[in-house]
């Protein structure tokens, strides 16, 4: 009976969600498909932006961290915030300034040749790609939950998942996706810090003195078990794992103005503070009340299994749907685009209504590969420092110092870009696969080196080409 209660409210919401996304309308042109004809208000880029970063790992990832770690997270998370409110007030507006420009390999080809959009617009959709199969991983398990599947049947529940999500972003694009997201966001801002005040207030009996030794117990035993080269590099993961990915690059470019651009970053940088708060406090309070053997990735089901009337677990269910659909159709979507215009069109010239249907087809191919790559993603966290230990190094020392030199030469793009992807997924495959480390202990020997010679394989490249220029 309570399973078939569970279900009946997420069919109830997913016909909803199909409603809104409907109600957004279906694009007719590329330009809708992938930007939303540059008209996105600051409500949309702002709540886009927040439901595309909270995602499975900064929920059900952040409560598992909380309950083994307290407050540590929070303090490593901060690098996040950081990040997002530099990024709206420096980066965004330079982005958000450059004409005809659809992607971050649009922005990459503008500064350094049709060759660096390539490589760009293949890095990226291998991110969004990477992270699709990490937010449909997430979404099978929450699926697994509320049917009560064995775990022999995850394939069936990603595929539901995923199948919902790319039915309307591949018709809708962007424009869809940001509706149902902004649609999304209330759902879940809401829910999950109600959830912690109800869980205080009845379980803790709204003694703050009980709290306050639980955070204590949990972040000292973090700072205990957690070396300094760890958080250092977890604190570089945060800092800069997730800038301007394809996702975020497509609500700056999206944006009515270059303002809305700026303060939709700083806004969302504001608010994952709070965020992060919030689910690290779920998990410190779960302490007291879930069994210790409880997986990491379950502890949140678990605290509200367990504190909440059961109308109110198939709600969280409801709610942590949505927060993986609202990351997973961004991604989607940014890919598709990624792979129409900085891949396709760099050697074919595209009709409108052509790159349209290029776009649809590539949303759905990107869907089925996150489904199958989703069966082999064995951890929440983890699969997202994955993709931020390539990303980073890959792409970003290229955009940045090409957003702000007046000629930088392509021989530099690309061999930063080359380079830094090269190393980093060479140090990756060595230590996660040969000398068999675990993920978050290797990130900092796969991500400082590879930002490092990125940089320097740059500079290298700029010098050479100056110096012949000169010569």
């Amino acid at each position: 009976m309570e399973t078939a209660i569970s279900a009946v409210v997420v069919i109830a919401y997913v016909v909803l969600l199909t409603f809104v996304a409907l109600r957004a309308r279906t694009s007719h042109d590329f330009e809708d498909f992938s930007i939303a004809n540059r008209s996105l208000p600051l409500a949309l880029v702002f709540g886009c932006l927040a439901a595309t970063y909270v995602g499975p790992g900064f929920t059900i990832g952040f409560v598992g961290k909380g309950y083994n770690s307290g407050f540590l997270f929070v303090g490593i998370a901060l690098a996040y915030a950081i990040q997002n409110i530099f990024v709206g007030l420096v980066v965004a507006p330079k982005l958000r300034a450059l004409n005809n420009c659809y992607t971050l390999g649009d922005a990459i080809g503008q500064k350094y040749g049709k060759n660096c959009q390539v490589i760009a617009g293949i890095i990226s959709v291998g991110l969004c790609a990477g992270f699709s199969a990490v937010m449909a991983k997430a979404g099978g398990d929450i699926i697994n939950n509320i049917f009560n599947l064995p775990r022999e049947y995850s394939w069936l529940s990603v595929a539901i998942i995923v199948v919902f999500t790319a039915l309307y972003t591949t018709f809708g694009g962007l424009r869809a996706s940001v509706i149902t997201d902004a649609f999304q966001f209330a759902s879940f801002a809401i829910f999950l810090p109600v959830t912690l005040l109800l869980t205080f207030y009845f379980h803790l009996h709204g003694d703050m003195s009980i709290f306050y030794n639980q955070a204590y117990e949990a972040t000292a035993e973090g700072i205990k078990s957690t070396s300094f080269i760890k958080i250092i590099g977890l604190v570089t993961a945060f800092l800069l794992g997730e800038t301007l990915i394809p996702p975020y690059a497509n609500m700056t470019l999206a944006s009515k103005t270059t303002s809305i651009s700026r303060n939709g970053f700083v806004l969302a940088g504001i608010f994952s503070i709070f965020w992060f708060t919030v689910m690290v406090s779920l998990g410190i309070m779960a302490r007291s009340i879930i069994p210790e053997d409880t997986l990491e990735d379950h502890e949140l089901y678990k605290l509200v299994e367990i504190v909440m009337p059961h109308s109110g677990y198939a709600l969280l269910l409801v709610v942590l749907i949505s927060v993986v659909m609202s990351s997973l159709d961004s991604l989607l979507n940014a890919g598709a685009v990624c792979f129409t215009q900085d891949i396709v069109k760099s050697f074919v010239p595209l009709k409108n209504g052509t790159a349209l249907n290029i776009g649809r087809v590539t949303t759905v191919v990107i869907a089925i590969v996150a489904a199958v790559c989703a069966l082999f993603v064995q951890n929440i966290i983890n699969g997202l420092l994955t993709c931020y230990a390539v990303w980073t190094p890959a792409i970003l020392p290229a955009l940045i110092i090409g957003l702000w030199i007046k000629k930088p030469k392509p021989l530099a793009g690309i061999l930063s870009m080359s380079v830094g992807s090269a190393v980093s997924v060479t140090l990756w495959i060595i230590f996660i696969f040969i000398l068999k480390q675990s993920v978050d202990l290797s990130l900092p020997s796969v991500i400082i080196p590879g930002l490092a010679f990125s940089i320097l394989a740059y500079f290298i490249g700029h010098l050479w080409k100056t110096s012949k220029s000169g010569a």
